[in-house]
């Protein structure tokens, strides 16, 4: 992307993010990662709780050192708020998969919303919010530009998890482009 979202803009779009839904949501987009630096947008996917998405290389990216490291595990599945992206993103949704999450969602993501250990239902598969935080990095920066990794990291933009969070599958499903997201009761 060559021309980055200032700062100004992305922080003038804020109300609007944090107007996402705090109990049930949307599955905005679906993005397979097969290879380094490859995308797929899929209107369908499985997770697995040993494979994560089904069809992703993050198993494969961590190594066989990895496979049963706690931190690997709990970045399994990477989420993002859909409307932090579009507003990074300048509105071109064909840009969302840069980020290089799995599922974008439109959802409250905030810490305050689901804390470390809170699940989710998305689609019929469970997922556990884990503590591992999930902030802007160079390659984020490189792709959307310097503002946009001072917006997701300031402060703000990590309480309400504008980058996006990470979490691990629970239960295998399928989650569908279009379908849902919500918070399950606490057990």
């Amino acid at each position: 992307m060559s021309n980055y979202v200032s700062l100004e803009i992305l922080d003038s779009a804020m109300a609007v993010i944090q107007g996402s839904p705090a109990a049930q949501g949307t599955v905005e987009m679906i993005v397979c990662r097969p290879e380094i630096g490859e995308r797929l947008v899929l209107e369908e996917a499985e997770l697995d709780v040993v494979e994560g998405l089904l069809g992703d290389n993050w198993r494969s990216r961590g190594g066989p050192a990895k496979h049963n490291d706690e931190r690997h595990l709990a970045m399994q599945i990477n989420i993002m708020n859909s409307r932090a992206i579009d507003a990074i993103a300048s509105g071109e949704r064909d840009l969302w998969p840069l980020a290089g999450d799995q599922f974008f969602v439109d959802f409250d993501l905030s810490a305050a919303n689901l804390p470390a250990g809170t699940r989710l239902e998305i689609g019929t598969a469970v997922v556990e919010v884990t503590e591992e935080p999930h902030l802007g990095c160079k390659k984020f920066m490189q792709r959307f530009g310097r503002d946009a990794v001072k917006f997701v990291n300031s402060d703000e933009g990590k309480a309400i998890k504008l980058r996006g969070i990470n979490a691990r599958v629970i239960s295998p499903g399928v989650v569908t482009n279009g379908g849902v997201i919500s918070k399950l009761a606490p057990f």
